[in-house]
C-alpha cells in the first residue's frame, strides 16, 4: 500500500491502533484523552480517515481501524520500533531518551529506507523496551508474557518488555540496573502496600511499588 497521509494523520492512526489493542472499540472522548486534544478537532480528524476507508464506524460503540487502517499503522510503527532499535544499538542513546526523537523519525516514509535499515541492524525482533518489530510485510511476533506483580514468589522469569515507557519509569529502572534481559526473581509479595521484593542474581534484594511491577512484563525461566 502506498500511501499519502499527513504527520498528523499518521499520529492519529499510531494513536487509534495502540487504543483498539487495549480496548478493542475507540471513542472520540478517549482519542481525544490520548492526544490531549479536543474532541471536536479529533472528529474532524476521524472524517478524513473515514473519507481515505482508514476507519469503521460500529454504531453506538466507537471506530476501529479498517483492514487498511490496521495495515498504515503497523508500518508506522515498524519504522517507529527500528528507529529506537538504532539510536540504542548504533548512537548509543539510552532507552529513556529515544522515543521522542524516534516519533519524529518514524514521518520518513520511504519504504526503501526502512528495508535497508532493518537489514542493516541486523532484522531486529524485539526493540530496546521489548516491544515486537513487525517485518516488511507487517508481521509482528508477539511474547508469551506476564506482569511481574503476577509472577509466584521464588520464581525466576526474564523480563522481556516495558509496558509503561515514561521516561520516569525507564530512568528509574535504568537507575536499579533493570532492563530487558535482566533474570530475577520475587522474593516477596508484601500486603500493606503490594509492593514486591525482587532479587537479582548475586545481588542484594530491592523493593519496587506495584505499580512498576505491574509495569514490567516477564517471562517465567
Amino acid at each position: 500500500m502506498r500511501a499519502n497521509f499527513s504527520i498528523a494523520e499518521e499520529n492519529y492512526i499510531k494513536s487509534i491502533y495502540h487504543l483498539q489493542q487495549a480496548t478493542g472499540e475507540v471513542n472520540t472522548n478517549a482519542l481525544a484523552n490520548h492526544l490531549n486534544t479536543k474532541a471536536a478537532s479529533v472528529t474532524d480528524m476521524l472524517k478524513k480517515l473515514q473519507a481515505k476507508n482508514l476507519l469503521n464506524y460500529l454504531p453506538y460503540k466507537g471506530f476501529k481501524l479498517s483492514r487498511e487502517g490496521n495495515k498504515a499503522a503497523v508500518m508506522i510503527i515498524r519504522r517507529h520500533r527500528l528507529w529506537e532499535f538504532f539510536l540504542v544499538d548504533k548512537l548509543h542513546f539510552n532507552w529513556d531518551e529515544i522515543h521522542e526523537v524516534a516519533e519524529e523519525l518514524e514521518h520518513i516514509r520511504s519504504k526503501k529506507l526502512i528495508d535497508k535499515l532493518d537489514e542493516f541492524l541486523g532484522y531486529p525482533k524485539f526493540d530496546p523496551h521489548g516491544d515486537p518489530i513487525p517485518d516488511s510485510n507487517g508481521k509482528i511476533d508477539e511474547l508469551k508474557q506476564l506482569p511481574l506483580a503476577n509472577l509466584p514468589v521464588n520464581k525466576q522469569a526474564i523480563i522481556t518488555s516495558v509496558l509503561n515507557q515514561s521516561n520516569e519509569l525507564l530512568a528509574f529502572l535504568s537507575s536499579r540496573n533493570i532492563a530487558i534481559g535482566t533474570v530475577l526473581e520475587i522474593k516477596d509479595k508484601l500486603p500493606f502496600d503490594n509492593s514486591v521484593e525482587i532479587k537479582f542474581k548475586n545481588k542484594q534484594s530491592i523493593n519496587i511499588s506495584e505499580q512498576v511491577a505491574k509495569a514490567i512484563q516477564v517471562n517465567p525461566l
